[in-house]
């Protein structure tokens, strides 16, 4: 009992921490690389939800972030015809 117990507390932080993790990357989505950041948003949110976060709201708005950069990635996309590139600076 004490087991399954100790497994549970375990995933509820792990939860917290992908939680965290999902804001954050989608927050950075929305500036740079977002047809990375956006995907992983998502599935760090999906991830931190099923393993039972206490921290929900958070792991709600980090899934809301990762669509928000894939739409924005969209729009990118139809605002400029001839592709989106990516300039390094070299």
């Amino acid at each position: 009992m004490a087991t399954s117990q100790l497994t549970r507390s375990r995933n509820r932080a792990e939860g917290n921490d992908t939680a965290v993790a999902s804001f954050i990357v989608g927050l950075l989505g929305l500036f740079i690389f977002n047809f990375v950041l956006g995907p992983l948003a998502i599935v760090l949110a999906v991830v931190s939800l099923v393993r039972g976060t206490e921290r929900r709201t958070r792991a709600l708005i980090g899934l809301a972030l990762g669509v928000a950069d894939l739409l924005v990635l969209g729009a990118l996309i139809a605002t400029h015809p001839g592709g989106v590139t990516l300039y390094l600076g070299i």
